[in-house]
């Protein structure tokens, strides 16, 4: 869908790292090398959405830090369509609210540090009703056109494992607590 709006592979590929986890800095050799582009073409696109002040940079000893501009008027709507063209908007919809004893549910792996790889690492909290997470999962699959992988944990199991999602990327998608979702 992006594809046809936005024709450089880079830009869309920065635009899914710095929005899908808008807490997410990275410097040019780092998104190079991640993406397999020279950095040269990831500069000069670094430089359009800066210049647009879609991203902002910093510097940072010898190198330029970049990140989501939160302040950008167009942040939410940004946010948005790469959600929707990853299909997270399916995935909260369909899925999650759906569940019934939810508590939390964030995405981890991939998705969490901003790369579209294709797999949608899950993790559910509480108390689920897997056969039907398994049919949403499977209908919310051939929508999207990627892969699920869910982890269910109880609530008590995910705070025995609070550290070990603290030292790698999450993205919260929805907190019953706080009803936080999108």
């Amino acid at each position: 869908m992006l594809e046809s709006l936005i024709t450089s592979k880079t830009r869309i590929s920065l635009l899914l790292k710095f929005f899908l986890n808008p807490d997410i800095s990275a410097y040019l050799r780092e998104l190079s090398k991640e993406f397999g582009e020279s950095s040269n073409a990831v500069r000069i696109e670094l430089n359009r959405l800066t210049e647009a002040m879609v991203l902002q940079s910093s510097s940072e000893g010898r190198t330029i830090q970049y990140r989501a501009n939160l302040n950008h008027p167009l942040f939410q709507e940004i946010s948005s369509v790469v959600r929707k063209m990853v299909g997270l908007d399916q995935v909260i919809d369909k899925v999650l609210l759906d569940l019934g004893g939810l508590e939390r549910a964030f995405l981890s792996g991939d998705y969490a540090s901003g790369r579209d790889s294709g797999l949608i690492d899950l993790v559910l909290v509480g108390e689920i009703d897997r056969a039907r997470l398994e049919h949403l999962i499977l209908r919310t699959e051939s929508i999207i056109n990627r892969k699920i992988r869910t982890l269910i944990l109880s609530v008590a199991e995910c705070d025995e494992l609070d550290s070990v999602f603290s030292a790698s990327p999450i993205l919260l998608l929805w907190d019953s607590e706080t009803d936080a979702s999108r």
